[in-house]
């Protein structure tokens, strides 16, 4: 059994569980279609199942534990608990009228990362918003939606920044274009509030913000798009990057693909301006509104 953190989101323990029920399936030499058949299910959801993408029932954990051999009560009753737990809503799912399923998945992985490491282009990273700008980049990016709509959205935003302060907060590594800072996506005073914001969080012992300067030529990442690694305090659990598009994401776990994002945020890192000298890009910055 691998150990859940107390903290562990729904969304992580699903994947655990998954994770347990792959490795008892292939011990034991059994297919995915014979598992499938033992619950009166398909082939494909054990393999959803096992990846965690679904939830789970009880009755379908218990019968694969007593197919998987599994009949010592206290391992039983340990999985069984882990269902029941991965099952609980998360916070984020009391905005579902506007919150994409594909993007429940990252809120829910977030909430459990143990470290956020993310690239940003266009935009000040969303856990850094403050919320007139976040208003501003909503009703930009949706101008069909109503107030209501807007105002839900960034309720979502500022409930999920109440991580970075919460006593689990994960340390964050920010690595953001300088044009992303520059751009006026809102008025003078609200561009103010967001530089001013940023220098305030950053003074966090678990955030860390570095603006990639407008001098740096070119991109470490491949194309220049953002991207999110997370990383978990399970060690069952391998990190993962996130890739957002624009109806859907990207969640990619194989190693080698992940090596390759670690080595593109760590030549972001490295080709970046330093702490204070990001302190200092962001007061000119402001000195220039």
């Amino acid at each position: 059994m691998a150990t859940v953190q107390s903290g562990s989101g729904s969304m992580v323990r699903r994947i655990l569980l998954g994770s347990q029920l792959r490795r008892l399936r292939e011990t034991k030499g059994i297919t995915r279609e014979d598992a499938g058949y033992s619950i009166r299910a398909s082939e494909s959801k054990i393999s959803r199942m096992e990846l965690g993408r679904v939830s789970f029932k009880e009755r379908d954990v218990a019968d694969l534990l007593t197919l998987y051999g599994i009949s010592d009560e206290a391992e039983r009753d340990a999985l069984l608990s882990l269902v029941r737990e991965a099952n609980i809503a998360g916070w984020w799912h009391g905005y579902g009228d506007v919150l994409p399923s594909w993007f429940q998945t990252y809120v829910g992985l977030e909430e459990s990362a143990s470290q956020i490491r993310t690239f940003e282009v266009h935009f000040v990273h969303g856990l850094l918003q403050t919320e007139d700008y976040t208003r501003q980049v909503y009703s930009l990016g949706h101008p069909g939606a109503t107030g209501e709509e807007i105002g839900r959205r960034v309720d979502l935003r500022l409930e999920r920044q109440k991580l970075l302060v919460s006593e689990r907060a994960p340390d964050i590594v920010a690595v953001m274009d300088e044009l992303a800072i520059r751009r006026r996506v809102a008025g003078p005073e609200v561009m103010r509030a967001q530089i001013e914001y940023l220098l305030e969080i950053g003074e966090r012992p678990n955030v860390s913000i570095q603006v990639l300067p407008l001098e740096f030529e070119g991109y470490p990442a491949a194309g220049g798009r953002p991207f999110t690694m997370l990383r978990f305090p399970e060690s069952d659990l391998a990190d993962l990057v996130y890739v957002e598009q624009l109806t859907g994401a990207m969640y990619i776990d194989k190693r080698d693909e992940v090596d390759q994002y670690g080595k593109a945020m760590d030549s972001l890192c490295a080709n970046s301006l330093s702490a204070q000298k990001t302190v200092d890009r962001l007061r000119n910055i402001l000195r220039d509104l």
